[in-house]
């Protein structure tokens, strides 16, 4: 029987990450320091975003044969959060200016988003959906939401509202490292 003294302080708890419990720990095997679910995330969360960087292509391509992968997120992130500055999608995918102003240049040629004098700062400019690309873009996430909700058909609503959960949860805490 394991006694709580055996156990491994959970990950991000104060004062118990690697790098904080001691500079030798940094360099620790990950299994010694937090067990073999460590390991067991990291190799599911590897085949998850492979599997979704397939899929975001796929999708991506749904929406317009010329779209790149990458800019199938800022199609996402519009919808959810409305207009916005290309310095804060930029912000919120952690990539460059330049980055966001080429993948938005490839939307607007390709009729998904246009830009607006922003009303508060006539000297910026606001990054929305066009209707077209509304159409298209609500069309592939209806189809992506159909397959989630066939793929977790089995599940209980409590699984899936905890998968939900620590999903955030983890999403949460790369937010934080920024």
């Amino acid at each position: 029987m394991e006694n709580a003294g055996d156990t491994a302080p959970a990950a991000g708890t104060p004062g118990n990450t690697p790098a904080e419990a001691s500079p030798a720990a940094a360099h620790a095997d990950p299994a010694e320091l937090f067990g073999p679910e460590c390991l067991d995330v990291e190799r599911e969360l590897a085949v998850f975003l492979r599997r979704a960087r397939s899929s975001s292509g796929e999708m991506a391509r749904q929406v317009h044969p010329d779209l790149e992968p990458a800019a199938y997120g800022l199609l996402v992130r519009l919808e959810d959060a409305g207009e916005q500055r290309a310095t804060e999608l930029a912000g919120y995918f952690g990539v460059g200016k330049a980055t966001i102003s080429r993948q938005l240049h490839a939307l607007e040629a390709l009729g998904l988003v246009e830009r607006r004098p922003d009303p508060k700062d006539r000297r910026a400019s606001l990054v929305l959906l066009t209707d077209e690309g509304r159409r298209r873009f609500t069309r592939v996430r209806d189809a992506r939401r159909l397959s989630y909700a066939r793929k977790l058909a089995a599940w209980d609503r409590g699984e899936i509202a905890e998968l939900a959960r620590l999903l955030h949860r983890l999403n949460s805490l790369a937010d934080q490292e920024e």
